[in-house]
């Protein structure tokens, strides 16, 4: 099924999803309110605290006309939802089970992840469904704690290359193990921009995986993680035709000016967002009919986040062209090839017309 029309399915799948959603957040809560793992901690029940933002540094961001914020605000943060009801999850009876091949299963209850120590972390999101030059894909600073470490204690046995994660609704999710625990900020997330994190976006507790498309990593509203191998479970987007794995793609997206855009004629400013998870960008060139030239870029704020970038163009009247690529830290330049999303996402230039008068 098209992932951007997965909630659009017919009426009657919707209400037989979302009966079935109802009775497996029973089901599944029951499971899961078992008695594996240590005991929820005693004494009185923490409260969590959200660190307020902090601004980034001045030479880290652009405050452009048009060009997307560095931080993308919540309500506009682009959402692929995989349940037709938003679940309702209450944080007194939320717990994350970890089992399959592990040493020492366990269950982990909100109060006791909100008593680990937490981090903050500014990470970029991506959907594979992200056509070049869309519109899927923000970026967020993320409250949580690290998840290798929650992992590292269930001890993962040799072999386990996947973890399924799962929703309250039953909704599969499979990562590959070895992204998780090499060292980067995965993430048990319960914040999001300095606020809570959104019912929309996971509340209680999502998944965060930098470098990984949402589809085999970002679990909103996770309860379950079972370590298993690729060979023996296919997760839910996986069966409809996707990759196992899935590492985002260096791309680009001119946000000003727009597609179709009129603007006179003399200087203008190009300008918009690149992005390459975990690796980084490191250089950010604009096509104008054909002639490419050295966008300026901010410092970047960490390598798991997306990098603004602008040019100064001095228009002359007439229709032109406007193409944009970026190169990452490893060296790799994104490709001219344009592809479809699937099976594991879109490649090509960004690529918009512009009049000039």
């Amino acid at each position: 099924m098209n992932r951007r029309r997965f909630v659009a399915a017919s009426a009657a799948t919707a209400v037989a999803a979302a009966g079935a959603g109802v009775g497996g957040e029973l089901l599944l809560g029951k499971r899961f309110r078992g008695s594996l793992g240590r005991p929820a901690a005693t004494g009185p029940a923490p409260q969590l605290t959200i660190e307020p933002m902090k601004p980034l540094p001045a030479d880290e961001t652009l405050n452009l006309p048009g060009l997307s914020p560095f931080f993308t605000p919540n309500q506009t943060f682009y959402r692929v939802d995989t349940a037709f009801v938003v679940p309702k999850v209450a944080t007194a009876g939320w717990q994350l089970r970890i089992h399959g091949m592990v040493d020492r299963p366990l269950t982990l209850t909100y109060d006791q992840l909100i008593r680990r120590p937490m981090m903050d972390r500014d990470i970029t999101l991506t959907c594979v469904s992200e056509a070049v030059g869309g519109g899927y894909v923000g970026n967020a600073r993320w409250q949580g704690i690290r998840l290798a470490d929650v992992l590292r204690a269930a001890g993962i046995q040799t072999g386990a290359d996947q973890i399924v994660m799962r929703d309250p609704n039953g909704m599969t999710i499979g990562v590959a193990t070895d992204p998780v625990m090499d060292g980067r900020d995965a993430l048990l997330a319960v914040g999001m921009n300095g606020q809570a994190l959104p019912a929309e976006h996971g509340f209680p507790v999502r998944v965060v995986v930098p470098g990984l498309y949402g589809y085999v990593s970002a679990t909103k509203w996770v309860v379950d993680m079972e370590l298993t191998t690729f060979g023996a479970f296919d997760a839910y987007w996986v069966k409809q035709g996707w990759s196992q794995q899935a590492l985002i793609k260096t791309e680009s997206r001119i946000d000003v000016p727009k597609a179709q855009a009129t603007v006179n004629a003399g200087q203008v400013t190009i300008a918009g967002v690149a992005w390459a998870q975990h690796r980084g960008i490191e250089a950010v060139e604009v096509s104008v009919d054909g002639v490419w030239y050295p966008a300026t870029l901010p410092v970047q704020d960490t390598i798991d986040t997306w990098r603004q970038w602008y040019y100064t163009w001095n228009a002359a009247p007439g229709t032109h062209v406007l193409q944009v690529r970026a190169t990452d830290k490893t060296g790799y330049t994104q490709t001219a090839t344009a592809h479809k999303t699937e099976p594991n996402g879109a490649t090509g230039y960004h690529t918009i017309k512009v009049t000039v008068r």
